[in-house]
């Protein structure tokens, strides 16, 4: 059954406009009767009937809420530092299927890209509607959502990660590897910092270190930093969320 979200709560009587109701009437061809799965921002789910249909609106009628399974039982945060090319692009479609609550891009010292203004808040908007398609895809019940993009030091005074599990990943000779943290948590918000092409500089790691986010490794071998996202999530998912079955 197919799923969408909307913007309200949901209610007795919905309505899907704009490019979602255009799918659903011009390419899936659901028709009055037809019944949907809905979610909110919110994350709550239920099962809807199309009561009527055309490209511009969908009308709803709600059938029943749903209780809904599909959201993993931790929040990991992705704090990606930006990355070239369509490297992000891929990173937050992979991070949103594999279970991500939110993903925030930063702007780091070794970060290739630069964006003006304007172009961050394009960037930005393109970021939430791939996490949004790729949540669709993938079956959630939730949209992630892709914060504007900040900086290491702004992370810092952010107060709602405060008895989080923050962690660094870095390719340089860290005491600790991945594994023993995760071994040793029982946290259920994970934050976790990588690194852009380049790696993070010193002068980052050393800041990471004196706001209490543990440095580090994942093995020998430096990965790319869509690999290392990637692993990263996996890895976390597997130890302490659903990934493990």
């Amino acid at each position: 059954m197919r799923r969408f979200f909307i913007d309200a709560p949901l209610s007795e009587h919905m309505v899907i406009a704009n490019a979602d109701a255009r799918h659903i009437a011009s390419v899936l061809r659901l028709a009055a009767g037809a019944t949907v799965l809905v979610s909110d921002q919110d994350g709550k789910s239920g099962k809807a009937e199309i009561i009527a249909a055309n490209p511009e609106s969908i009308e709803l009628r709600l059938l029943e809420f749903l209780e809904d399974t599909t959201e993993p039982p931790i929040d990991i945060w992705l704090v990606q530092s930006l990355a070239k090319g369509e490297k992000m692009d891929f990173i937050i479609q992979k991070a949103v299927e594999l279970g991500v609550y939110g993903i925030i891009p930063v702007a780091t010292a070794h970060s290739v890209v630069r964006y003006d203004a304007t172009k961050q808040v394009d960037k930005v908007a393109r970021w939430q509607k791939i996490a949004r398609e790729a949540a669709k895809q993938c079956g959630r019940s939730y949209i992630p959502q892709v914060c504007p993009i900040t900086s290491l030091a702004q992370i810092m005074g952010n107060t709602e990660f405060a008895s989080a599990n923050k962690i660094l990943l870095y390719e340089g000779q860290a005491a600790q590897g991945l594994k023993q943290v995760l071994t040793d948590s029982s946290s259920q918000t994970y934050v976790l910092f990588i690194g852009p092409e380049g790696g993070f500089s010193s002068a980052e790691v050393d800041l990471c270190q004196e706001h209490g986010i543990r440095i580090v490794t994942m093995g020998p071998r430096i990965m790319r930093t869509e690999t290392a996202a990637l692993a990263a999530i996996s890895a976390v998912m597997y130890e302490c969320g659903d990934l493990g079955g």
